[in-house]
């Protein structure tokens, strides 16, 4: 974004106008500007170093498992166990993994680079400065390239004062007669994020007056800051200008909805709420949360406000903290239905700590079965990327020898599962995986490599010969990828079969077609993949537990249960929350 060259003479800043916000994509600036002494008096509230400065900081301010043919019973800890699939099991094993490193993991935070407006240090004024206090202060500076951009930048990550951000506008104007668009929009952010919204409207009346669009950056600044305020419903305006351009993004949307909810005007607030659904843009948690919030004070969203329970559900999202607190405040709000809201956690049985209930299965249904199988047949198995690691024959040849075997009970990532420990052998620590099973009288499936099949002192001969003596084994090439033939083997068999595997398989997930499928594959997933949690050779191998139940927002009709993602949590995007609100309803 380049800049425009002002004259020194106070009379010439009227050109500012037509030059704040000049993008070539989205702006078109009008070919006439308002009368000289019209454009003065708009301007002098936000470059004028002879106007005394004030603030308007804070002005207008919004206040179980089903029954299998043959059961599993794998041996796990008695204390709850921390499942791959566990919120915050990814961050505790890179933590542990550092450590085992000799890596001290919060000195590599503290030393990591930092970008972003709060990694903005520089020495800033605590008052406004004179232009003539501004340029002792940029010779004393050790940078002075970009001096007022660096300026700028940690007034808004400090949250400044505005009256030192007007000061700094002005000695721009006086110093260089120029006036960049990139510090102009951080000072509209500074005005917004502040909620300086005097500020705001004196930049939006001269910006609407001299331009026929905004571009992206100050459209969105502007929904954002008008919608905080009386003036909301010229949000509206800007959203319907930016949708002339391109598509506008959840966060202006949610913008939007929040200034017509702020404002009690629930019917423009859903209105905005379908619109952006219809769009296929996803709602996010400040949305649901102020339309829960007007839920309390406004009754007649019942329904509406259901539905969106049911979108979360059906699209596998979690409430974050502060929208599950307003949840449980509008459940508690609704006259004569005695809802009543306790944090709790499920039992590994599938029960719920609060209420005892049982929540629901996290087997797949015949139907979902049947729909996830032909999808993953055709996307991940008979699709044109697997035959890069594999061939058409190899994988005709291994159909052929699943079907003329009885249905697998679990299928073993050979090599994946061999790499479990550096303490053992290869072979040794396959051995003992399959011995494990194979003492439950399961029929269990081992996927390979042919290397394994030539000794060495990884892949003993005795041990190979031991494991075909108790598995079903398949060798493919060496190049050829495990995953397609174990997801065959285990779809094929069965919704009793399970899988063992380290492997989270996000790759083949990406590959189904729609965000359904994906949610389906992935609660197969959690119902059937075994991860050992423990092995020490010449020990029992453990498992961790596989979930009995899905976790999933779920209601019964006199109580509801809703798991949501705790503050500060952090959690992977294949892995579940742990905590739940559990509503029931008095009588």
């Amino acid at each position: 974004m380049g800049s425009l060259v002002v004259s020194k003479s106070r009379t010439c800043i009227k050109h500012l106008c037509t030059s704040w916000v000049v993008n070539p994509l989205y702006l078109r600036p009008a070919l006439a500007c308002l009368p000289q002494q019209n454009i003065m008096h708009a301007v002098r509230f936000i470059i004028n170093p002879h106007t005394q400065y004030y603030s308007t900081k804070g002005d207008g301010q919004a206040h179980g498992r089903g029954a299998k043919e043959k059961g599993f019973t794998p041996r796990t800890r008695p204390a709850f166990p921390n499942s791959v699939f566990t919120a915050g099991t990814a961050r505790r094993t890179a933590e542990y993994m550092k450590k085992r490193a000799g890596v001290d993991t919060e000195e590599l935070s503290n030393n990591a680079p930092s970008w972003g407006r709060g990694s903005v240090k520089v020495s800033l004024p605590d008052h406004p400065l004179t232009t003539s206090e501004w340029g002792k202060f940029k010779e004393s500076s050790s940078k002075p390239d970009r001096f007022e951009m660096r300026m700028m930048e940690g007034l808004l990550a400090a949250n400044a004062d505005i009256n030192i951000a007007k000061s700094l506008l002005a000695y721009e104007v006086q110093d260089k007669g120029t006036l960049s668009y990139e510090l102009l929009l951080r000072y509209l952010t500074l005005c917004v994020m502040g909620r300086h919204h005097s500020e705001v409207f004196d930049t939006y009346d001269i910006m609407r007056t001299c331009f026929k669009t905004l571009d992206t950056g100050a459209s969105s600044l502007f929904i954002k800051g008008l919608s905080q305020t009386e003036r909301w419903r010229e949000a509206l305006e800007v959203l319907e200008g930016m949708k002339k351009a391109l598509l506008p993004s959840p966060r202006n949307y949610s913008d939007a909805i929040a200034g017509a909810a702020l404002h009690g005007d629930a019917e423009t607030s859903w209105m905005l709420y379908d619109e952006l659904l219809e769009l296929g843009l996803v709602p996010n948690q400040d949305t649901w949360q102020c339309l829960f919030q007007s839920g309390i004070t406004q009754r007649g969203q019942e329904d509406k406000l259901f539905s969106v329970l049911s979108y979360m559900r059906d699209n596998q999202i979690y409430p974050e903290e502060p929208l599950i607190q307003t949840i449980k405040a509008w459940f508690e709000s609704l006259p004569d239905q005695k809802w009543s809201g306790t944090f709790s956690y499920v039992v590994p049985s599938g029960e719920c700590k609060n209420c005892s209930a049982s929540l629901e299965s996290i087997q797949l249904t015949e139907e979902e079965y049947a729909e996830l199988k032909d999808t993953v047949m055709k996307k991940v198995i008979e699709g044109s990327d697997v035959f890069k690691k594999t061939t058409p024959e190899e994988l005709k040849s291994f159909k052929s020898f699943v079907k003329q075997r009885p249905p697998f009970d679990v299928v073993i990532d050979g090599l994946n599962v061999a790499n479990t420990t550096p303490k053992a052998s290869h072979s040794e620590t396959l051995l003992a995986v399959v011995s494990e099973l194979h003492q439950q009288g399961l029929n269990i499936l081992v996927l390979g490599r042919k290397h394994m099949l030539h000794p060495s002192r990884n892949w003993d001969r005795q041990n190979m010969n031991k494991i075909k003596q108790k598995a079903h084994c398949f060798f493919t090439e060496n190049i050829s990828e495990d995953d397609p033939f174990l997801l065959y083997a285990a779809l094929h068999s069965g919704v009793h079969c399970n899988f063992l595997s380290r492997d989270l398989m996000r790759d083949h997930k990406a590959c189904l077609p729609d965000s359904a499928t994906r949610r389906l594959f992935f609660k197969w997933q959690r119902g059937h993949q075994l991860v050992i949690s423990h092995y020490v050779p010449g020990k029992r191998v453990r498992f961790q537990r596989i979930s009995a139940y899905d976790t999933i927002i779920q209601t019964s009709g006199s109580s509801w249960h809703i798991p949501y993602d705790e503050n500060r949590g952090d959690r992977a995007t294949y892995e579940v929350p742990q905590k739940w609100l559990c509503l029931t309803q008095g009588h």
